[in-house]
């Protein structure tokens, strides 16, 4: 078996084994390239709930399946091939083929395929000892009849089987479907049959021949690739949307001012405001940094920035929270140190725990004084003549880092001419942990010193900034708020 379809039909020129031979080292050859994809792609206990790696881990199974059952098939086929004569021993051997399959495994692949033959003449039946195998059955108990057949189908699938079997024995059709079968030990199974019917003298079916393969490992692959990639599918729709509300709530915070910024104030003094938010380097992670500045009901000016921690929805609707009890505290008066300590009593009681970092200053411009804390977060940069300094930070911890935290404030005089840099810590990517890496952004803004001095506007150094530190590969986004005290 297989017949052929008519016995005056010629039979086929078989395969040359050398083109076999061939076909199974380039079988061999792949599945070992594969193997070494699977243990790159392995997924690790802790990374198991990535849908990304679970999916590509099901591909390369899947992949393995169908190499191994190509395989198997080549060896059944090489098996069946005459072997060479004797005067070809000395021609030159073919390459070697990489190692094969281990005996027991090869064997595994080979009971996975049977045959069976059903003569409508003779009522004869005869199955291979794979067939047996795989329906679970022992030869002594002898095959199956087309009758019997749908005995050890599964209920939902005997209808397709004798709707196949009949168009081919009724048509000439032929075999190719699945149908599941439930084995004597209760086990289900996946089976896909192949055939012909092989036609009497006059036309009529004398008898039907078929090829039976366990799928159900190919199956069970093929189903965990859909399931993953349905996942891997959820898992970006599901992203992408968090995405979105991200930056829509983002923009929705931040100021809505673009450029400069001049506060009308009373008397001659104003204040020059520009500000910008750097994304990270990879757009899909829009973190809890804001900017912010305000006009304050009695004559001062609210600048303030900070980073709450994590990326996502949860982060900038944490950093909503934070900045609007921000505003409104500094609206009713609170000065920016015990400001800063009732963020911190707001931050421990969230019920999603988060930790924060700002600085928070009040200019005056009767005075031009700034009147500043900040809780774990990079100082202010003041520009000088040419020069720049960081401000003497006063004491302050992160923001929800403990309960009950105190925060002091400092007193800076500014001059007419004066500009003050305040911006997160995420302008440079984190090479490495320490302190001397945090200050790595401060010490770059301080080096722009010479360029701050010939730009006529808070816009013009925040272009500055941004040609510095735009093109920067950062893991983490950034703000910076840059206000110029005028004449």
């Amino acid at each position: 078996m297989p017949s052929p379809l008519f016995a005056d039909h010629p039979a086929d020129r078989p395969p040359e084994r050398d083109t076999v031979e061939a076909l199974i080292t380039q079988a061999r050859r792949l599945r070992g390239d594969l193997d070494a994809v699977r243990r790159e792609s392995s997924v690790d206990t802790g990374l198991a709930t990535d849908p990304q790696l679970r999916w590509q881990r099901a591909l390369c199974d899947l992949a393995v399946h169908h190499l191994d059952d190509l395989g198997g098939h080549l060896d059944q086929l090489r098996e069946g091939l005459p072997t060479e004569s004797d005067d070809t021993a000395d021609a030159d051997d073919p390459p070697a083929a990489p190692p094969g399959p281990e005996p027991h495994e090869r064997g595994a692949l080979l009971r996975r395929v049977g045959s069976a033959e059903w003569n409508l003449l003779t009522d004869e039946v005869s199955w291979s000892d794979e067939l047996f195998a795989i329906f679970g059955r022992s030869p002594s108990d002898g095959p199956l009849t087309l009758d019997e057949l749908p005995s050890l189908v599964y209920a939902e699938d005997q209808e397709k089987l004798t709707t196949m079997v009949t168009d081919c024995l009724v048509d000439g059709r032929p075999l190719d479907g699945e149908f599941r079968i439930v084995r004597p030990d209760a086990t289900l199974r996946t089976v896909h049959m192949a055939g012909e019917p092989v036609l009497d003298t006059d036309g009529s079916t004398a008898c039907m021949w078929a090829v039976l393969r366990d799928v159900s490992e190919l199956r069970r692959s093929q189903q965990a690739v859909r399931e993953s990639g349905d996942s891997l599918h959820r898992e970006r729709q599901i992203a992408q949307t968090e995405h979105r509300l991200a930056v829509e709530l983002q923009e929705t915070v931040l100021p809505p001012w673009r450029g400069s910024l001049r506060f009308s104030q009373s008397g001659p003094v104003t204040l020059d405001l520009a500000g910008h938010y750097l994304p990270s380097g990879t757009s899909a992670l829009i973190g809890g940094d804001w900017y912010d500045a305000l006009h304050l009901p009695d004559g001062t000016t609210l600048l303030s920035v900070g980073d709450l921690t994590g990326h996502g929805v949860t982060a900038t609707s944490g950093m909503a929270m934070l900045l609007g009890a921000l505003r409104g505290m500094a609206v009713a008066g609170h000065r920016p140190g015990p400001l800063m300590g009732l963020l911190n009593q707001l931050l421990d009681a969230a019920a999603q725990p988060a930790l924060g970092s700002a600085v928070c200053g009040r200019f005056d411009p009767g005075s031009r004084t700034l009147e500043w804390a900040q809780a774990g977060h990079p100082a202010p940069l003041l520009f000088r003549g040419g020069a720049g300094r960081a401000l003497d930070p006063p004491k302050g911890v992160l923001l929800g880092a403990t309960s009950g935290a105190t925060y002091t404030q400092h007193t800076e005089q500014l001059e007419p001419g004066d500009l003050l840099v305040l911006h997160t810590d995420g302008l440079v990517p984190r090479r490495a942990h320490g302190a001397e890496t945090a200050h790595e952004g401060a010490e770059r803004l301080l080096a722009l010193a010479p360029r701050f001095r010939t730009a006529r506007s808070a816009q013009d150094s925040v272009r500055i900034v941004v040609e510095e530190f735009g093109s920067t590969e950062r893991e983490d986004d950034a703000c910076v708020l840059i206000a110029k005290v005028g004449d």
